[in-house]
């Protein structure tokens, strides 16, 4: 019989190290490396021959007051960028920063500009460095921005109950129609599920994918909108066998993962949508609620679709649709007072992970129901594709 014994001797000098210096030595080569090439790396040696690379990013117009227009910069580039002049549609204008007007990587600036903006009209306001480069941004419309207060906040959390909560708890209102029918329609309920989720995922990847061209390079948008994708269905996979060491997935356990997946993606929805009407860029109106309660109504749906022979809580249900609808009134509230591109695309991305954990467990229930067929039986298949054709159809009702 071979020894598998792994022999952990260490002989020569590595023998009187201690092991934490072992581990900590190579780290401490590294940032020598980098401080030496920081000072006479290629880069500073570069700095004299070719011109700098700047980047500047607008991030949001605000609209505090009449009369004053705010802009919040992020330098996102490699190099520190001084800004010589500030132009609000074609022509350069009073302003004032708070901070000095080289600002380093990363760094960013509040500027408030002294303008006689006028309500409904778009403002561009341009940041011209010092080198000549010029960064814009527009307003399609302008108005006048929000501030935290009871009014606002009241406001937001209506919008969010509107085109999130109460649509899901209306969906939710079809347990007792699940319950009454055969367990094939059950499956097709299920698969109907699956192709809500689909087309969810796939919207709100489009959506972080779309949010990350606006964050300033340096932030790196893909890869956050990589890791909420990745990171977001390994931590509700690792919570899972936490708390079912055996792989056991109960009905009420996949309905909670259904309404967290649709949670984070309302949560995107209503970043999106507090920005929207916080810029001024979408009027509340009954055709844009009549819209989202279409759209939304089928998420609840697909949270009961699991728990079609159970018998769940109100508690249980009632849970399950704030878990998946209240999101959307933290989402308005965060994009109706602050904007942030990064934050958006992780969100949205969080969101898309989540919904390919969900779709992964509810293919493995279908598995486990019928390993033969499953999910591609011919009404299986057709409940997917309608699921998919629902999402679309209702999605046309919500204007852009």
């Amino acid at each position: 019989m071979h020894d598998t014994t792994v022999d952990r001797t260490v002989t020569g000098w590595g023998a009187r190290v201690p092991l934490w210096l072992r581990g900590v030595l190579p780290l401490l080569l590294l940032a020598l490396v980098v401080m030496v090439v920081f000072r006479f790396g290629p880069a500073n040696l570069a700095r004299d021959v070719f011109p700098p690379v700047e980047e500047l990013t607008i991030q949001r117009l605000s609209f505090p007051q009449p009369g004053v227009i705010h802009a919040t910069v992020v330098n996102g580039g490699p190099e520190p960028v001084t800004i010589a002049q500030v132009m609000v549609d074609q022509a350069y204008w009073v302003h004032n920063m708070n901070g000095a007007r080289t600002v380093e990587r990363l760094g960013r600036r509040d500027i408030t500009i002294r303008y006689p903006w006028v309500t409904g009209e778009p403002v561009t306001v341009t940041l011209v460095t010092s080198t000549g480069l010029t960064f814009s941004h527009v307003t399609d419309v302008a108005v006048r921005t929000p501030t935290p207060g009871a009014r606002y906040l009241l406001t937001f959390a209506l919008i969010g109950i509107y085109v999130g909560v109460i649509p899901v708890f209306i969906g939710l209102l079809w347990l007792p129609f699940l319950r009454g029918i055969d367990r094939k329609w059950v499956d097709f309920f299920l698969a109907l599920t699956i192709g809500l989720l689909v087309f969810l995922g796939v919207d709100a990847m489009a959506e972080a994918l779309e949010t990350a061209s606006l964050v300033p390079s340096a932030f790196q948008g893909i890869s956050l909108a990589l890791l909420g994708v990745v990171g977001a269905p390994l931590i509700i996979s690792a919570i899972g066998k936490l708390r079912h060491a055996d792989g056991a997935r109960t009905p009420l356990y996949v309905a909670t993962l259904v309404a967290l997946g649709i949670g984070l993606h309302n949560l995107g929805e209503g970043l999106a949508i507090g920005t929207a009407y916080a810029s001024g860029a979408v009027a509340l109106g009954a055709f844009l609620v009549i819209g989202f309660l279409l759209h939304n109504t089928t998420e609840g749906l697909g949270i009961i679709a699991p728990l079609g022979r159970e018998r769940p809580t109100v508690t249980q249900l009632a849970l399950l649709g704030l878990l998946a609808g209240g999101p959307t009134i933290i989402g308005a509230w965060i994009g109706g007072f602050t904007y942030s591109p990064a934050l958006t695309t992780l969100f949205f991305a969080l969101g898309a992970g989540a919904v390919i954990q969900v779709v992964w467990e509810l293919w493995k229930m279908f598995r486990r129901r019928d390993a033969a067929a499953g999910l591609f039986s011919p009404l299986n298949t057709a409940g997917l594709l309608l699921g998919m054709l629902i999402m679309y159809a209702t999605g046309l009702l919500v204007p852009a």
